[in-house]
């Protein structure tokens, strides 16, 4: 085969050659076809393995990049095409090259269409790259299911700075993330954005939301090595009802997965203490892609306890308790208790009931009852060092001058010697507890019930974390006076006065409301309370309050009318002073664990109407003002306390703490009937300053404290149950 051709040929030729490889038609310049002269004949047959011929390369005379002409981003779209590209001047390329910058513009995400088309020029192939960039962004437009789970300001937040520019692919797709992070962080782990679906002229885009929701909900009771059947494949049965554990679940079917919500709910069912363990799984839903089923194994535990042990308490001494108590009776979670304690200076039992939550109840209504009889000691007639209220069987009033009475454990003769009708006592008063069963001192015999309702104030949505709850209900109690025989006991006398043999009229108090041998009390309470405290056994910051009042309701001679009114208010501020802990001196890397704060609380109460005096204002003791025996501050009608608290970690168990109390009666104790506080010269106010040690046990925190009287050298030593407040 021969071929001539020319020089100008041979240009023409190959520039046609670079259009084919390309795959780009290109057209020949006028008059350059009509030059080429071929002249074939056949002289001969080669047979030879053809090479892998290399993939033509074409010089590259100039890149031109087209369609952004006056556009306001021009430069900028100009310079990110241009920087996607390999392809420079003076280049060699081939269609593979050309191909791959092709995409890498699409890539840079400004462009909706991107086109190379090479032309010839005299020094080689310009290559014209034609964009359309995409308009400048609006608006997006979520498409969403029923349910809204990404609100308008979170959008508008996430793209408010790509708004009035160019729309870029790329940036769409990071804020679809930070909007996917956004919707997780929120618990919706199975919803999806994906996108765009369009991108109008107009600029607006249009994204789907997609979301896993819940198909229904399952309840399987599993055995304790987790299986859900038993050796012979049948279902593992439980006692309690299904509805006890769905009922804490607040994903219903329907609604979107969440999963903070999920673990939220589990910590309730958790917090209900009728399961050991409760073990999630997610079944999808063949039918309906992205939804699930959420399957609930629950380990019950055993609900049914018998405890007993000794305890002490500085107003009742050293007892003997007893409880039986089943916590999640036929299988409702009811709780059923039975508590017999029986101590130094008195004994109760008291049955008691309790539904947490009432069934069907939308508010989370809880109710309580419970029926009581108890013999104590009360401390309103006590005193450390000033002599006590002792009873006496009977009175008679002398013309106001002196009292006589004879009574078994002592008796009154006449003193010839003395003027007036003087009474001297024959025997002291016997100090005696309650194991011998004898003795004058003052009991109270109570017999009764109550019953009350609380509930969150919630608004009707069981679910709601809700700081405020109120209370309402009724007590209904019998009380009567008697000694330690469980005679009747409606008088009773101050020791003090009977050191010199004579007991006056106005010296005589009344142990009951109106003298009568039992007092018949109801009484209707309310109550509401704010919790904002950021742990509920040992908090470091918020605040709480609670006011309630109570108005007992006269219903015959013997029946007293009067109210009884309490609030406190308590405010923890953290603070970071001591580095005793280890806990408080973190390594790098680590979370401090070291709670310590400031805390003060401010109570107060008043009575209003003729109250019985038992029924009156202690004040002192481990939950008062510490320096103080138990109600040795004040007997009072009114009272008002102050305590400032510093609390700090030491080490593993223990911590401390640094105290200041304040107390007074505002000058009530003479209004009490009787006046059992004048009697006893208690101080009707006082300062105690202190320090403790808390151990952290199983039941609680233990108090081991001292603490002083008004800044002298009288230092009394305390135990006490849990912090004080």
């Amino acid at each position: 085969m021969t071929r001539r051709m020319s020089r100008r040929s041979s240009v023409a030729v190959r520039r046609t050659v670079l259009g084919l490889v390309l795959g780009i038609p290109l057209v020949a310049q006028p008059g350059l076809a009509q030059d080429v002269q071929v002249e074939e004949s056949v002289t001969e047959t080669v047979e030879v393995a053809a090479p892998v011929p290399e993939a033509p390369r074409v010089l590259i005379s100039e890149v031109l990049i087209e369609g952004i002409s006056g556009h306001p981003e021009e430069e900028r779209l100009q310079i990110a095409a241009y920087d996607a590209m390999e392809v420079r001047p003076g280049s060699r390329v081939t269609r593979q090259e050309l191909q791959q910058d092709l995409n890498a513009i699409q890539a840079t995400g400004w462009f909706s269409d991107v086109r190379i088309t090479p032309q010839n020029g005299p020094l080689g192939v310009q290559v014209i790259v034609q964009v359309e960039p995409f308009p400048t962004l609006t608006e997006v437009d979520l498409v969403t299911p029923k349910v809204e789970l990404l609100p308008a300001e979170v959008i508008e937040e996430t793209f408010s700075s790509d708004f009035g520019r160019t729309l870029n692919l790329n940036d769409l797709q990071q804020r679809m993330k930070v909007l996917q992070k956004w919707m997780a962080d929120q618990g919706y782990s199975l919803a999806r954005i994906t996108g765009p679906e369009r991108v109008s002229p107009e600029g607006v885009v249009t994204l789907k939301l997609t979301q896993g929701s819940v198909a229904g909900v399952e309840v399987k009771f599993l055995n304790k090595e987790g299986e859900d059947v038993d050796e012979k494949g049948n279902p593992i049965g439980g006692k309690t009802k299904d509805w006890v554990v769905s009922r804490e679940i607040s994903i219903q079917p329907g609604d979107p997965f969440n999963r903070n919500k999920l673990e939220k709910d589990l910590k309730r069912l958790y917090a209900t203490k009728l399961f050991s363990d409760v073990k999630v799984t997610l079944r999808p839903v063949p039918e309906q892609p992205g939804d699930v089923v959420i399957v609930l194994g629950v380990v019950e535990q055993s609900t049914g306890q018998l405890s007993g042990g000794l305890g002490y308490s500085q107003s009742q001494g050293v007892f003997g308790q007893v409880s039986v108590q089943d916590t999640n009776l036929f299988g409702r979670a009811w709780n059923l208790g039975l508590n017999l304690t029986y101590g130094q200076y008195g004994g109760l039992a008291n049955l008691n009931f309790t539904d947490p939550w009432i069934y069907g109840d939308k508010h989370r209504t809880s109710f309580r009852s419970s029926l009581f009889l108890s013999q104590q000691v009360p401390q309103v007639f006590q005193s450390e060092d000033s002599g006590n209220i002792r009873t006496i069987n009977s009175y008679v009033d002398n013309n106001n001058k002196y009292a006589y009475e004879t009574g078994r454990e002592y008796k009154f003769t006449k003193d010839k010697k003395a003027p007036g009708n003087i009474n001297k006592a024959e025997d002291k008063f016997p100090e005696r507890s309650w194991f011998d069963y004898e003795g004058d001192t003052v009991v109270l015999r109570k017999t009764g019930g109550s019953f009350s309702f609380a509930r969150p104030l919630n608004g009707g949505d069981p679910f709601k974390d809700t700081k405020w709850n109120v209370l309402a209900g009724m007590s209904f109690t019998e009380v009567r006076p008697i000694n330690f025989a469980a005679e009747n006991r409606p008088y009773g006398v101050s020791t003090n006065n009977l050191g010199n043999g004579r007991v006056k009229d106005d010296n005589v108090i009344c142990i009951s409301y109106n003298c009568a041998n039992s007092n018949f009390l109801m009484g209707v309470r309310f109550a509401t309370t704010y919790n904002n405290f950021n742990n509920p056994s040992n908090p470091t910051s918020g605040n709480f309050f609670t006011a309630g009042t109570e108005q007992f309701v006269g219903v015959n001679e013997d029946s007293p009318t009067f109210n009884r009114f309490r609030a406190s208010y308590t405010q923890f501020f953290p603070v970071d002073w001591l580095k005793i802990h280890k806990g408080c001196r973190p390594k790098p890397g680590e979370e401090a664990n070291c709670p310590q704060a400031i805390g003060v609380q401010v109570k107060g109460g008043m009575i209003l109407g003729e109250a019985p005096p038992y029924e009156a204002f202690c004040m002192g003791g481990s939950n008062s003002i510490r320096g103080w025996y138990d109600c040795d501050l004040a007997v009072a009608k009114s009272f008002g306390e102050l305590t400032i608290e510093y609390r700090f970690p030491l080490i593993s168990i223990l911590s401390g703490e640094v105290f200041m109390d304040a107390g007074t009666d505002f000058g009530t104790q003479k209004d009490v009937p009787g006046k059992p506080g004048m009697l006893l010269d208690k101080d009707g106010s006082g300062v105690s300053v202190g320090t403790g040690v808390i151990v952290t046990t199983p039941v609680g925190p233990l108090r081991l404290e001292v603490a002083s009287k008004d800044f002298a050298e009288d230092w009394r030593f305390n135990l006490g149950v849990g912090w004080k407040f």
